[in-house]
């Protein structure tokens, strides 16, 4: 795809995601709990009737936009057959369901949309905070329409980090200073800190799956930073599993200068 695609691709998902996220704001309650019912899926990890209704209103838009495309989302059942398909739509209705349901604001709909095992545009809207970020391949990364990039700095020390904290302590470089940033319940949405520059590292404990850093990790690429393993691999899209290993994003310098001192 080129550019102008990547853009159009880029706003059709957007707006599939605000209106997912409309549909998910009609059980969030702040500060209160979820007028949403709950049930737990395998692993006693939650999910709501606004889980799914936002990805209902996903899934009638996108599968129209893209009927090619694979549909990977945390909320339908998996299709083995998808994996041969090129295009693939990657999507988490809600990326911070505890939160959504406790009332907590820090929760995205995540769109993503892969070409080839690569994300070639993706959205964070996260609706109760009123914000909204859009990355498109070779396009950049945004943040309610102004662009936004990372901490373009390479020093490892002091530095605020976040997430993944015992991720971080196990590859932390003997030493260095480092203070946790407050923990953001939505993965998408801590990964978003390091692409705006708000943090600089920021890590995963092991087990995300692809519809939990699509969208964040092309964000990251087009503000001028990457998301790779801690051996430095970059993630691959619609493969046969879709789990990920612990993660690590920021800066290009500095997420070098870290893997080169492990």
């Amino acid at each position: 795809m080129i550019e102008p695609e990547t853009r159009a691709t880029a706003a059709i998902l957007a707006d599939a995601a605000r209106e997912a996220g409309a549909e998910a704001m009609r059980h969030f309650r702040p500060g209160a709990r979820t007028s949403a019912d709950v049930a737990y899926k395998e692993g006693n990890s939650p999910v709501s009737e606004a889980d799914h209704a936002a990805d209902r209103a996903l899934a009638a838009t996108l599968r129209k936009a893209f009927p090619g495309a694979a549909w990977l989302s945390e909320e339908s059942a998996e299709d083995a057959a998808a994996r041969a398909r090129p295009l693939a739509l990657v999507v988490d209705p809600i990326d911070g369901t505890k939160a959504f349901i406790a009332g907590d604001p820090r929760w995205c709909v995540s769109v993503a949309l892969s070409l080839d095992g690569r994300v070639v545009a993706g959205v964070l809207h996260a609706p109760a905070l009123g914000r909204t970020y859009v990355a498109a391949r070779g396009g950049g990364s945004f943040r309610d329409g102004a662009p936004i990039g990372v901490d373009r700095g390479a020093a490892l020390s002091p530095l605020l980090v976040a997430g993944g904290d015992r991720v971080a302590r196990q590859v932390a470089p003997a030493g260095v200073d480092w203070t946790f940033a407050p923990r953001t319940p939505s993965l998408a949405l801590r990964l978003a800190q390091a692409a705006e520059g708000a943090v600089g590292l920021a890590f995963a404990t092991p087990d995300a799956r692809d519809w939990d850093v699509a969208a964040a990790d092309l964000l990251l690429e087009e503000a001028g930073g990457t998301l790779t393993t801690l051996d430095g691999a970059r993630l691959v899209y619609n493969r046969d599993s879709t789990r990920h290993p612990a993660l690590v994003a920021g800066g290009v310098s500095r997420h070098e200068a870290l893997l080169a001192r492990r």
